[in-house]
């Protein structure tokens, strides 16, 4: 039986158990049997949680790039490492194999170190969903620069915030990108963004739509002519275990984003352990998760944990409604794809078509589908599991957090049974407790808590990048001694958590606290409701009264939408209790929503309140637009 592999529920309830009793022998064995290390360890871990100070593999060197390609040469040189489907279906898909893997990033680990990039220097990269993307990435940590990748649909001004806060050398781009039946002019915000960034001396640009771009004569440089002349062979930097890998910035609250710094070896051995349990990748499979490198799922469960199991891993350029709503489904039958990982967001919106577009397709090829970004509600999950799973592949609901690096409570497939909304049991290693208000641990099961985590794991984020008060005052302050996630949970009867939502997003109403995710599936299993999001608003009597903010599957006349209101409530009232019922329902044309799917509730918090004045950074938010329509019709 495999250290590595998690066998079954008894296999799984004896690892666990060790991972907590004898956590250095665990993650020792584990880091020892899986991996190339130029030096081994002097120590596992030693940390201080009430400094937020964390390391882990004491002293080891490695480079994680000799983990992610070139130990897979020998047996697996000619097996495709990255799928890449474009943008258009009618391009013919990209299959790189591991030797062309090598080959591409070594060649661009050159050019970086031809054009002055050094280990510890940081790089922005600012690209679309292409085979580049991920040879960029791999490139920076062959030679030990730190790679910051910044999603390729921020404004200028959100490129520039965070260029300078990580004092950004290079940046690298293209020339544009493709996103559906539409172009982006990539080049032209990078230009705009880099004229206020003293730091930048170089910028890369890669050709992918062939626009003209303006070029500035000693800043930018085409980046095929640079690779043409390269070497094929480039030494990897040699890495301490503690070694920044990269920087990650996800928006805060208020004030600027915050850049969490990941570190090489820990980063690397739980991303591997993560990826070959949750999806039980085997040999042949084809794993396609359908995230933006741009954001945590994407280096984890794109690149990173993929590639260090020598998997074969899918790189989708387009969106799930172009050219139809049946593309998510063609791409899984063409490429015959075994593991399928999205967010609750893209399932929503294609439940919402026609069964027509996912039942013609095959899709027996699928053997495990996940789910990840924010909590499924349950009617998303039935329709998932019912269409595309087909009842027979296990839907693993994982979460975890940008901050975290890998994920943390998940079901693992044909081990751990599934329960709708349920993120399941903790991952070996990871120490989930419960808090109530009075910074206590919940003992007892069956409660709704504030989700802490009482001991560190190999991947948690190492700080705040140049603010480490920052990192402790967010994440260590509330609950001394422990990591707080922001998050709420319920934890059931035989210890599955549910995660209830951001924590301010748990409403006390008349004294009863009340998460908003049961709220929001009562809403949700109307049949005229496509979506929905709750927040509080002060209430003279009940202290907080809830307030809905809802769309409509179809925009009906007055009358029918005040039917609806009574129906929403009616509902909610059956399904969780009375006490839960809206104040307030206002219906929505969209809600403001992060570029990776999550509702920015603050902002309908502030306009539920009435504070229309000060949003905070909204520099994520896919569509600013609707703010100002919610913030218009105010109930």
């Amino acid at each position: 039986m495999s250290y590595y592999k998690i066998e079954d529920l008894q296999h799984y309830f004896k690892m666990y158990n060790k991972s907590i009793k004898e956590p250095k022998k665990f993650w020792d064995r584990i880091a020892d049997k899986n991996f190339t290390w130029y030096q081994k360890w002097d120590k596992v871990y030693e940390f201080d949680m009430q400094k937020a100070e964390f390391k882990w593999f004491l002293n080891a060197k490695v480079n994680i790039t000799k983990n992610c390609i070139d130990r897979h040469l020998s047996k697996r040189g000619d097996k495709t490492a990255i799928i890449f489907e474009p943008n258009d279906p009618n391009e013919e898909a990209q299959h790189i194999t591991y030797s062309d893997l090598y080959v591409r990033v070594s060649k661009m680990g050159n050019v970086l170190r031809d054009q002055g990039v050094k280990k510890g220097d940081r790089v922005c990269i600012y690209l679309p969903m292409i085979p580049e993307l991920a040879v960029v990435v791999l490139a920076c940590a062959r030679i030990g620069a730190i790679h910051s990748v910044i999603f390729a649909g921020f404004s200028s001004k959100a490129l520039q915030t965070r260029i300078i806060d990580c004092d950004s050398k290079m940046v690298i781009t293209s020339d544009g990108g493709f996103r559906g039946n539409k172009t982006i002019d990539l080049k032209g915000i990078v230009d705009d963004a880099v004229e206020h960034c003293p730091c930048v001396e170089k910028v890369l640009v890669v050709k992918r739509i062939n626009s003209e771009v303006n070029m500035k004569e000693g800043r930018d440089l085409w980046i095929e002519p640079l690779l043409e002349e390269a070497s094929s062979s480039c030494l990897a930097e040699i890495m301490d275990a503690e070694d920044p890998l990269f920087i990650l910035y996800t928006s805060g609250s208020t004030g600027k984003p915050k850049g969490m710094v990941h570190t090489t070896a820990g980063y690397m051995v739980y991303t591997a352990y993560t990826f070959k349990n949750v999806f039980k990748y085997e040999e042949n499979d084809v794993y396609w998760c359908t995230a933006d490198i741009g954001w945590i799922t994407g280096h984890s469960y794109i690149l990173y944990g993929p590639l260090l199991n020598g998997a074969t891993t899918v790189i989708f350029e387009g969106v799930p409604s172009y050219p139809t709503f049946s593309r998510f489904w063609e791409v899984i039958d063409k490429h015959k794809v075994t593991q399928f990982y999205t967010a609750p967001t893209a399932i929503r919106a294609l439940a919402k078509e026609s069964l027509e577009f996912v039942d013609n397709q095959d899709l027996s090829s699928l053997k495990v589908i996940g789910s990840v970004g924010e909590p499924i509600n349950e009617e998303a999950w039935h329709w998932y599991n019912d269409h595309v799973g087909k009842k027979k592949c296990p839907l693993v609901d994982t979460w975890w957090q940008t901050e975290n690096g890998g994920i943390m409570i998940s079901p693992i497939p044909f081990v751990t049974p599934t329960k709708p909304t349920y993120a399941s049991l903790p991952l070996p290693g990871i120490q989930p407790v419960l808090m109530d208000e009075l910074r206590n641990e919940i003992e007892e099961n069956q409660v709704v808590g504030s989700l802490c985590i009482k001991f560190p794991w190999p991947s948690i984020a190492r700080t705040i990048w140049r603010d480490h008060q920052r990192f402790i005052d967010t994440y260590f302050k509330a609950y001394p001694g422990k990591y707080f996630t922001g998050d709420g949970a319920l934890r059931d009867e035989v210890g599955y958590y549910r995660i209830t939502g951001r924590v301010d997003d748990v409403v006390i109403v008349s004294g009863h606290n009340l998460g908003t995710a049961p709220i929001e599936d009562a809403i949700n299993e109307h049949p005229a409701v496509a979506e929905s999001a709750i927040v509080g608003f002060p209430h003279k009597i009940k202290g907080n009264a809830l307030y809905g903010f809802v769309i409509l599957k179809e925009i009906g006349e007055t009358r029918i939408q005040d039917n609806v209101r009574k129906e929403i409530n009616q509902s909610i009232s059956d399904m969780v209790g009375p006490i839960a019922k809206l104040d307030k329902i206002q219906f929505v044309s969209g809600l403001p929503k992060t570029r990776s799917g999550k509702i920015m509730r603050r902002i309908l918090r502030k306009i539920a309140e009435g504070d229309l004045s000060n949003f905070g950074d909204t520099s994520t938010l896919l569509n600013p637009e609707v703010v100002e329509e919610i913030k218009n019709e105010r109930l």
